[in-house]
């Protein structure tokens, strides 16, 4: 069998460009390498350039996602997108990949946009019936028109700050007192254009994964999420400061209906590929939505290789699946 080319694209235009070169890592090291060829493709802003073998660096002519080797001209048959915020996680690259007609690993230009905007996305899915906190959106050039006291009566403290659009926890502050509310707006847009202030839900943080075929639909254990900070930001997730058990210590009857409303957010989005849910568990158990990751950390010790595991099934296999299920589509 001729082996299939396989791109990955990573790196992008975020705060969490380094995050994204090891997730690329990662998923390279998980691929079947007797079934696919693999290369690293390197995105940021304009300058895209393949990875080769021996670490040497070409450009990827964008007209078609094609590169030159030393063995001839490459044209990848999937791209396998792990690019943790833009373009990779806004939709962005996914039209480009639409409009050249590349296969790839992640949901359409549409459901990318909309989970990439906290605020459509929390809006959206109030309006089907699905629990999320309260929140506001700060347009940028519009933040002097909201007072504290607007925001504070509205939203109430404490609260979250946090970029409107994004795939990462920079520049997110809790507040606490009103005083921290207009520098962690100004925090919150050297990160995006707008910001969203956003109800605090105290509760035990969980998160569940979830991928489908046309064969197979698979929901994986779900994680509870503890960091040792005041919430799971940056140094909690990439700096080991969280405790994270798979599964999670709740009970059966908890763990089954998180893992089936991540099974019907899944199927209300339209979404492909690997997802990855985040929920907060409130006082009698009452399940409230976080956010929906669409290219989900993919590094060894990330959730979804962790929830893989747990659930006794083989990332080789699972990656496997969702790359011949979306090219057999084709």
């Amino acid at each position: 069998m001729e082996k299939r080319v396989i791109a990955i694209a990573c790196g992008g235009d975020s705060s969490e460009h380094d995050v994204s070169m090891r997730s690329a890592a990662g998923i390279e090291s998980f691929l079947d390498k007797e079934r696919y060829i693999v290369y690293k493709v390197e995105i940021h802003a304009r300058h895209w350039e393949a990875i080769l073998a021996d670490g040497s660096r070409v450009p990827v002519d964008r007209n078609d996602f094609s590169f030159e080797t030393p063995g001839g001209r490459v044209q990848p048959d999937f791209c396998y997108i792990t690019i943790h915020g833009a373009p990779g996680e806004n939709g962005i690259l996914q039209g480009y990949l639409d409009l050249i007609g590349m296969p790839y690993s992640t949901s359409d230009v549409l459901v990318e946009a909309m989970t990439y905007d906290k605020f459509v996305l929390n809006n959206y899915m109030r309006s089907m019936g699905v629990s999320v906190a309260d929140s506001m959106l700060i347009r940028q050039g519009q933040e002097g028109s909201v007072s504290d006291e607007d925001i504070i009566s509205r939203i109430g403290l404490p609260c979250f700050v946090k970029p409107a659009s994004g795939g990462s926890s920079f520049g997110t502050t809790k507040v606490k007192t009103g005083a921290e509310l207009r520098p962690a707006i100004d925090l919150a847009l050297k990160e995006g254009e707008d910001v969203m202030v956003e109800a605090f839900m105290a509760g035990t943080e969980v998160t569940c994964g979830c991928y489908k075929t046309r064969r197979h639909s698979t929901v994986f254990p779900v994680t509870e999420v503890v960091p040792t900070g005041e919430f799971f930001d940056y140094d909690a997730k990439y700096n080991g400061q969280v405790q994270e058990i798979t599964p999670a210590r709740i009970s059966e009857r908890l763990s089954q209906r998180i893992q089936a409303l991540t099974s019907t957010l899944y199927d209300i989005l339209g979404c492909r590929g690997i997802i990855r849910i985040d929920y907060i568990i409130t006082e009698g158990e009452k399940i409230k939505l976080l956010e929906i990751n669409t290219t989900p950390g993919m590094t060894p010790t990330s959730f979804i290789p962790q929830q893989v595991r747990a659930a006794g099934l083989d990332i080789k296999d699972v990656l496997t699946e969702i790359i011949e299920d979306t090219l057999a589509s084709r």
